[in-house]
């Protein structure tokens, strides 16, 4: 069992592992890597961010909370993105979600993710045959986000997650987690053209450890803080250039040892002592947060060109890569996509496409009222 959740571990993340003396390269290693997959091509396209981005219909996953800022009364979206492309053609993500607001103040939000892992073969030794399993990981949620104020908004997420890698007799793995955001937006004026700050943040998937023999063993869900900050320059009437940047920090132990997988520690207890455990004190821990930064440029709220940078330390995992996007935006139809562009050597990440439609309940009434 341990040996396939090593090697779906590899395929999930598309990790890139440096020639490096292993002393120093320690990732922090947890379960359902599905959960640390961007879904869309619109903060895909800016370096994998939204944490304070505008609110649009893909914030359930980035900061549920900024649906409370949306205008739009109902959406929906779907998106695609084929994983590591450059290893395997059956490996994909599939989203879907959406949004209702309730009133002025209140919204209500959801959604489906399904992680493909392909067909991978088992084999006891290289002469045997082996077997295909189709390993796959689901998640489903459900948001509530309310404006507290005019400027501020807070949201919380309701997650369950199935995690099933197939391997002999040993059953999925389930587990239940919780998200809390929170989302502050203001004016700012530049001479007479009126743009807007923002902050952001989220603290994901904070929940219980999952399995996958029966308690034998438990792996932490990958919880996370995200900050943000994003800022709307107007330079006209039509045309808007937004700058925006992530940090994030995993709140996972760090491993003290090459076996060491945390147990005795709780997943709340992780959640405090992940800023002050890795082994080699505070310029450890400094190399476990990993940032984005990206700009999009919009004409006319329609079309949009978007470019971006993430980078995670060459200890930690070594993903750095750049990203780039463009959209076009109708009354009811959205269309986006995005493309990666590594920075690392080997990375199979390099060549990522990601797909994202989202419709406008809105903008589809109005059409079929015509």
């Amino acid at each position: 069992m341990k040996k396939v959740f090593a090697v779906l571990m590899f395929i999930a993340l598309g990790t890139t592992f440096p020639l490096l003396a292993e002393d120093n390269y320690n990732p922090i290693q947890s379960s359902v890597y599905s959960l640390g997959v961007s879904p869309d091509a619109v903060a895909s396209g800016m370096g994998d961010l939204g944490a304070a981005t505008t609110p649009d219909v893909y914030s359930q996953y980035w900061n549920p909370s900024k649906y409370a800022f949306i205008e739009n009364t109902a959406g929906f979206a779907l998106s695609y993105t084929p994983w590591l492309s450059k290893l395997s053609s059956d490996i994909n993500l599939t989203s879907l979600m959406g949004y209702y607001k309730l009133d002025d103040i209140q919204s209500l939000s959801g959604s489906l993710r399904y992680f493909s892992l392909g067909e991978v073969i088992l084999r006891s030794m290289l002469s045997d045959p082996g077997y295909t399993i189709q390993p796959y990981e689901m998640e489903f949620d459900v948001a509530y986000s309310r404006l507290l104020s005019e400027r501020f908004s807070m949201g919380v997420s309701l997650r369950y997650i199935l995690s099933d890698l197939m391997s002999g007799d040993d059953p999925a793995g389930s587990a239940f987690a919780a998200d809390i955001a929170g989302y502050y937006n203001a004016p700012v004026y530049f001479g007479r053209e009126r743009g807007s700050v923002a902050f952001g943040f989220n603290v994901s998937n904070i929940g219980s450890k999952i399995s996958y023999d029966g308690g034998n063993n438990n792996y932490f869900l990958p919880a996370n803080l995200r900050l943000g900050g994003s800022l709307n320059y107007p330079m006209d009437d039509y045309n808007v250039l937004r700058f925006s940047a992530d940090v994030n920090k995993l709140l996972v132990p760090t491993p003290q040892d090459s076996i060491d997988n945390g147990e005795g520690i709780s997943p709340i207890q992780a959640i405090f002592t992940s800023f002050n455990d890795a082994p080699n004190g505070f310029k450890e821990e400094l190399q476990e947060i990993y940032w984005s930064i990206g700009a999009e440029y919009a004409y006319n709220d329609q079309f949009f060109v978007r470019g971006g940078y993430y980078f995670e330390h060459e200890y930690k995992g070594n993903r750095k890569f750049f990203t780039f996007g463009a959209g076009f935006k109708m009354s009811m139809l959205r269309l986006d996509a995005s493309y990666l562009v590594s920075q690392a050597q080997s990375n199979p990440l390099d060549g990522t496409l990601r797909f994202s439609l989202a419709f406008d309940m809105e903008g589809l009434r109005v059409l079929l009222d015509r």
